[in-house]
C-alpha cells in the first residue's frame, strides 16, 4: 500500500468493517516510536452542543420568543 502525493491512503474495506470506520468517522493518529496507529477519535460534542452547554443558565433576563425575535430583527 502506498501513500499518495496528497498524503492519502486507502484503508481496506475489511479493516473498516471490523473497526466500524464508516464514512465521516473522525480518526486520530498516535505515534509510538516508529509506529503510527490510526484509531477512532474520542467522541466529542458537536460545536453547537458545546456552545449550548456553555451558555446554559447564563441569561440574566427572561424574554419571550416574540421579544427575542424583535431584538434580532431590529424592531
Amino acid at each position: 500500500m502506498r501513500i499518495t502525493s496528497k498524503g492519502q491512503v486507502t484503508i481496506p474495506v475489511d479493516i473498516r468493517l471490523k473497526t466500524g470506520l464508516l464514512p465521516n468517522t473522525e480518526v486520530e493518529f498516535v505515534v509510538r516510536g516508529r509506529t503510527v496507529i490510526v484509531r477512532k477519535a474520542e467522541k466529542t460534542a458537536h460545536r453547537g452542543r458545546k456552545l449550548l452547554t456553555i451558555m446554559r443558565g447564563k441569561a440574566t433576563t427572561r424574554l419571550s420568543t416574540d421579544e427575542i425575535m424583535a431584538l434580532t430583527r431590529g424592531a
